[in-house]
């Protein structure tokens, strides 16, 4: 596999960055302007697709099963209409993904996703900035009527003019909690820039200054929770690392005693902790939208209602399912249990073998010290554990959002599982010489 041209990691840039601010589009261009878009990148990443001349029957069988259980789903959904919706969208965004992770090295992908996460924060950053001094009121999506409505909820703004006023800010994104996530996986890659010696240090720590400072302005808790959740399994990977092969089976029952330690003390002292974030204890509404939908899942607990992804506002009973302050929510805010409601027990055994055998095969990767110095080369040891690194802050995420199931979430849980299945493709770059890279990531 050979590195990437200027026009192919333009066009991976530009994908990660749709996949990852989609709502920037749809918000600047309407639904119509960002559905040309991704239609462009989903056409450019096919033809791409074609001239490597990608076997894609060597995808991951959990995937490939839960592409099919999503399809014949429309048989018996409640909603057939949405679900071909639903399947065009997560399709065209599986296509998307499946061109990420087999048209690109590690490196390349790496180099791509960092590009675009600047992109996503400087212009994040920049805009609350302008509408701060310039517009000095909150801002609405453009091409969209509210008109019709008393009061604006303020979940509808683009930007709530809050980057002076101590507020949450939205970023293009216009989600704080989707802005302080990426802002996380952001801190994640700019943090492995450096650690790689790639470009000059001074831009590499002005980006990490800007992640720390997006995070700090979205105070985002479910963003919180995975950066703590990724800072520990980092942990883990080190100590594991310095670890000898015979003592390596401690190493792993004590993360297992840690990890189920750490999971026990949330429990307990999830009043104190929630107290401490500033969250009430109905984890600002999500309780009550997880007792809704659990009481309409297990009304089809086998294999749930039909695939939709992200709920379709206008399809019963996505329409008025959760209503809270007059704002339609359009996920479970838990993607396991939006599985559990979709395609029911089946649907979360065979996302569960998706997940579960990626992270198996992310940690092997991480841990991995065979063939980690090439010739006397720099260790590249930490680029190998960021697929593991980044999969458990989207699990994490996956708790309290539905994002894994769409989009950006949607994209990094296949690149990452797709590239570490393939043996030609998984370490390739893994542990590249740092001394010989000269490609700008």
């Amino acid at each position: 596999m050979t590195a990437a041209s200027a026009y192919q990691r333009a066009l991976g840039v530009l994908a990660f960055f749709t996949v990852a601010a989609g709502d920037f589009w749809r918000y600047l261009l309407s639904w119509w302007g960002w559905g040309a878009i991704a239609a462009l990148v989903v056409v450019l990443g096919i033809v791409e697709l074609v001239r490597a001349r990608v076997d894609l029957r060597k995808l991951p069988l959990a995937l490939l099963a839960f592409l099919v259980l999503a399809g014949v789903s429309i048989l018996w959904s409640a909603y057939p209409a949405g679900t071909a919706l639903g399947l065009a969208a997560t399709f065209a965004t599986t296509l998307v993904a499946v061109f990420l992770a087999t048209t690109y090295r590690w490196d390349d992908i790496r180099g791509m996703l960092t590009a675009s996460l600047r992109w996503v924060l400087g212009l994040s950053l920049a805009f609350e900035l302008f509408v701060s001094l310039v517009v000095r009121d909150k801002l609405l999506p453009f091409w969209v009527d509210y008109s019709d409505l008393e009061k604006v909820p303020n979940a509808f703004y683009w930007s709530r003019n809050l980057l002076f006023a101590g507020g949450r800010i939205q970023g293009i994104v216009g989600n704080s909690n989707l802005l302080g996530m990426l802002a996380v996986i952001a801190l994640v890659m700019f943090g492995l820039r450096l650690v790689l010696r790639k470009g000059s240090p001074l831009w590499g720590w002005f980006w990490l200054v800007v992640a720390v400072a997006t995070i700090a302005l979205t105070r985002s808790s479910t963003a919180l929770a995975a950066m703590v959740g990724m800072a520990f399994v980092l942990a883990f990977v080190i100590v594991v690392r310095r670890t000898s092969a015979r003592r390596r089976p401690v190493a792993y029952a004590v993360g297992l005693v840690a990890s189920a330690g750490v999971v026990g003390a949330v429990l307990v002292f999830r009043e104190q902790l929630l107290g401490l974030l500033g969250k009430s204890l109905d984890l600002t509404y999500r309780v009550d939208i997880w007792t809704t939908v659990w009481d309409l899942a297990v009304q089809r607990p086998v294999a749930g209602w039909g695939w939709v992804s992200y709920w379709i506002p206008w399809v019963e009973p996505f329409d008025d399912l959760v209503v809270i302050r007059g704002v339609t929510y359009l996920q479970a805010h838990n993607a396991w249990l939006d599985i559990f409601l979709q395609l029911g027990m089946i649907g979360v055994v065979v996302f569960a073998a998706l997940v579960l055998t990626t992270l198996a095969r992310s940690c092997l990767l991480a841990v991995d010290v065979t063939d980690e110095r090439s010739d006397g080369h720099a260790l590249t040891w930490p680029a190998s554990a960021f697929p593991l690194v980044v999969l458990i802050g989207l699990l994490v995420q996956s708790l309290a959002e539905s994002r894994l199931l769409i989009e950006f979430g949607w994209t990094l849980l296949l690149i990452i599982a797709i590239k570490t299945s393939w043996p030609d493709t998984a370490r390739d770059d893994a542990v590249a010489p740092v001394i010989t890279s000269r490609r700008v990531t």
